[in-house]
């Protein structure tokens, strides 16, 4: 199992919506007692599969990165509680694949 060393947040330019949902992230870890995690955010176009351990996407972004080993889907990018909920989710599982959509 690997381990989430560093999330990556995800959007079109990696500039509005992949930076707010990065502060959430952290705060969201934070609440959790999880520590030890690096938060980013970037444009589509900069990632690569080796670019973090998960990424977290709204529902918009999700068909472009289907591929990825490690990912979580937001419906509405700015609720904490589904980040919340997806997050601890997301540590929970015990495999080298995370989906998390619904």
């Amino acid at each position: 199992m690997a381990k989430i060393r560093k999330i990556m947040c995800c959007c079109g330019s990696g500039l509005g919506s992949s930076l707010m949902v990065q502060m959430n992230i952290e705060k969201a870890l934070k609440n959790l007692g999880i520590e030890g995690v690096e938060v980013d955010h970037t444009s589509l176009s900069e990632i690569s599969v080796r670019s973090a351990d998960l990424f977290v996407v709204g529902k918009d972004i999700a068909p472009r990165i289907k591929d990825y080993p490690r990912v979580v889907v937001l419906n509405k990018i700015m609720s904490m509680k589904e980040l919340t909920e997806k997050l601890e989710q997301a540590f929970a599982i015990e495999g080298d694949e995370i989906h998390i959509a619904r």
